[in-house]
Order: C-alpha cells, then structure tokens, then sequence
C-alpha cells in the first residue's frame, strides 16, 4: 500500500510565461486534464485571448499580468490566481527569453536580466507559492531549462549560465524539499521552435550558427513543438504520489534518413 495519499481530484496550477511557446502550450494541456490554470506574462494580452480559448474549449482559466523580474507583479499575480481558481498545485516556471552574444562583449546589464528573467524570475515564484505547499504536504514545482545548461552553445553565455544556476538551484531544492511531499522537477528542452530569440539581428545570428556547427551543436535542423515540451510537464506532474520523475531532456528526434543510406550505413 502506498504511503502517500493519492493526488487531489483538484489541482490548480499557475504558469508563468504563459502567452506563447512552452508556456502556453503547457497551459493548454494542463487544461485539457481538467487542472484549473492561470496564466501570467508581460503580454497580458495574449494571456488573456489563451485563457478565453481554455474556457471556450470547456477548461477553467485565469489571466494576470507577470513579470518574473518585479518582486510585487509576482505578489499580485500569486495572490489574485489563489482567489481565482484555488491554493496552487503545481508551479511551471516557463518565463524566459534568450539573449544571443558573446559573453565577452555583451553589456553586464543585458547579462544580468537573462539572469533575472530565468533564475531570479524562478526563485521568486517558488519562494512565494512553497509556503502554502508546504503547509499541504504536497505539490509539483516544475522548472523549464535547457540543454544549453549542461552543454553551453557559443553566443548564448548569459542564457546558459542562468539556465546552469537555475538547475543548481532545483538540485538544492531537492534536497531541502526531500520529505515534505513537494517534487521539484526540471523540464530540459534541446532545440525548440517558440518565439525566444525572435528580435535576434541577421547579423548576429549568421556568426552564431556557423560557430554552432564548428562546435558540433547542428547535428540536423529539426526543432521540438512547444507542445512536446508540454507533454513532458504533463508526464512530470501525472506521475502518481510517490514516484518522482527528477529530471526529463526532450530532444528533437533526427530526420529519418532512406532506407538505402541506412542500409549502407549499417553495411559499413
């Protein structure tokens, strides 16, 4: 017999950088399982028009404005989805955006808010919902970082180091939280198609892919769906009470090659 009490029929879940890419994807499919949700970004817009279509579709859904960066948008935000749809479940730290550039000669302030944005922006949201989840004895903390944490690409210093720290943090987490019923959890995206890195000049990233390919970083060029990274959140928070799934890398699957070149590969 499990020693843990199963999950509760209601989860509310809050996701932050929830208007497009992962987290809205993420938001969407945590919906379609029946987990209330609420939505926060900057664009509160968008957030707005996801929620909308989750409610549309027969989900429950609710919008604020969030910035990761700002102590008291993560106040409000927190406290008006708890009103809104519940005491938090589940917590997905999706916010971010990339910063392309050498780390060299990249100004210290770009560099510091890749730092706030996807470490700082992590901690400061689960400083604020762990209080209550630990008062329950449960909940899921679900971190998005990246395979640039482990494994570096040129022109991406700043990202990486704070997608690092942040998987530094979530192993220190782990520890602390270790027999409170509360799993802290890293979701490790490769290669993703979303909107980060959209306001990257020509210029800048003409020099970065062909450093990427000398470095042996462009192995193919087909990208994850924000909606695979959202499946793997949806494995981590599903896992029964009892079990932990610590730690889950998506990588693109590789183009199928012919059937002939395989062959012949195989040959050889």
């Amino acid at each position: 017999m499990s020693i843990f009490a199963p999950h509760p029929d209601r989860r509310p879940a809050i996701v932050s950088g929830a208007s497009s890419g992962i987290g809205a994807a993420t938001a969407v499919a945590l919906a379609e399982l029946g987990r209330p949700v609420a939505l926060g970004a900057r664009r509160i817009e968008q957030c707005a028009e996801l929620a909308d279509k989750i409610r549309a579709d027969g989900g429950e859904a609710f919008a604020h404005r969030l910035d990761v960066t700002e102590p008291d948008s993560i106040e409000e935000f927190v406290a008006a989805a708890e009103d809104a749809i519940g005491p938090t479940e589940i917590v997905v730290s999706s916010a971010g955006d990339i910063e392309f550039g050498q780390v060299h000669t990249m100004d210290p302030e770009r560099f510091l808010q890749q730092v706030q944005v996807h470490l700082l922006g992590a901690h400061r949201l689960a400083h604020r919902v762990l209080p209550g989840m630990l008062r329950r004895q449960r909940g899921d903390i679900v971190l998005i970082s990246s395979d640039c944490a482990p494994a570096p690409r040129p022109h991406t210093g700043a990202y990486s180091a704070a997608k690092a720290g942040l998987e530094a943090m979530a192993a220190d987490m782990r520890m602390a939280l270790e027999g409170t019923g509360i799993r802290t959890s890293l979701v490790r995206p490769g290669p993703t198609l979303t909107g980060m890195g959209m306001n990257a000049t020509p210029e800048s990233i003409g020099p970065m892919l062909a450093d990427w390919k000398v470095w042996g970083f462009a192995r193919h060029s087909n990208l994850l769906r924000p909606s695979d990274l959202a499946a793997a959140v949806v494995a981590v928070v599903s896992t029964p009470r009892g079990a932990h799934l610590t730690l889950v890398e998506v990588q693109p699957e590789a183009p199928v090659r012919p059937a002939a070149d395989a062959a012949a590969s195989d040959i050889r």
